[in-house]
């Protein structure tokens, strides 16, 4: 199978080295540094993994049967528009927030789209060098919950890959549960510029992520997603198991770039706004990393 990883960053980049490692032809397609460094010297995989591999990596795209898809939410559009796709091809999407497959599937078609969820964690540390800083669960499903071959397929690669990853039938209800621990996360610790467990450390801040994910989950039970279980203890237990980790969106505005916080918070202010649920912490919060963003406070320049 031929895999091409659109958005080849630092998760893109994490899960492309581990398939080609396995023995699967992958391309990475990404930004112009990070291609030429892999092309030059390969790519460099440390911390929980430890290699150095030879892949193609390019800045432009090729026909692939399968495709990770994962940039960044506010390029989902743009990025889906270039895809190169045959009659076959799979877009499975790995990425943060709401709504990123319902927009590949706008430029694609549905049949093409699958969703996906991972808890594996990754630091970009210079063009060509990846590190492995969290290894969790990896789901993936039909967004019509069906249970399909070509599904079982896609688990089964990455699993022998050594991405252990299962196959659901609600998809869409385990994205809503990792954007409610997103939520509780992800915001904080950009705002702070602390590590993940430094949330549970800080009373006023564990007391934040807690409201902002109960919020969350409030939403999300009105749009008829089950939430049903304790995910506020679920937040607290992605905290302390990746507490040495340094969210996406810390990484985001320590570099002076755009945040995915209208795919997350912000994506619970709108629905809320929409089905009647007030959301303030997670309005606070969205437009505090927004603040953030435009004042470059941590890159030291704009976003």
């Amino acid at each position: 199978m031929k895999i091409v990883v659109m958005g080849a960053g630092a998760l893109g980049s994490l899960f492309g080295g581990i398939l080609a490692s396995s023995g699967e032809e992958v391309v990475l397609v990404g930004r112009e540094r990070h291609v030429d460094a892999i092309n030059k010297n390969g790519l460099k995989l440390s911390g929980l993994t430890d290699a150095v591999l030879d892949l193609k990596a390019s800045v432009h795209l090729e026909a692939a049967d399968l495709i990770l898809f994962t940039v960044k939410s506010y390029d989902t559009q743009e990025a889906a528009s270039k895809l190169i796709i045959n009659d076959d091809t799979i877009i499975l999407s790995l990425q943060n927030g709401l709504g990123n497959e319902e927009k590949i599937q706008e430029v694609v078609g549905d049949h093409h789209v699958i969703g996906g969820i991972t808890s594996h964690g990754a630091l970009f540390i210079e063009p060509g060098h990846i590190k492995h800083t969290g290894i969790g669960n990896t789901v993936i499903g039909e967004l019509d919950g069906a249970i399909t071959e070509r599904v079982l397929n896609i688990a089964k690669i990455l699993s022998e890959a050594g991405i252990k990853t299962d196959v659901t039938d609600v998809i869409k209800q385990k994205i809503w549960e990792k954007l409610v621990v997103n939520v509780g996360i992800n915001a904080l610790t950009a705002i702070t510029g602390v590590n993940n467990g430094k949330l549970l450390e800080i009373p006023a801040l564990r007391e934040l992520m807690h409201a902002a994910s109960r919020e969350a989950v409030e939403v999300g039970r009105k749009v008829g997603i089950d939430l049903d279980h304790d995910l506020i203890e679920e937040v607290e237990d992605v905290a302390r198991k990746t507490a040495a980790n340094r969210s996406s969106m810390l990484q985001d505005v320590s570099r002076g770039k755009r945040t995915e916080i209208d795919a997350i918070n912000g994506a619970v202010v709108k629905i809320g706004a929409e089905v009647g649920i007030e959301t303030p912490v997670n309005r606070i919060l969205t437009l505090l990393v927004k603040g953030i963003e435009e004042r470059g406070i941590f890159g030291g320049q704009k976003a």
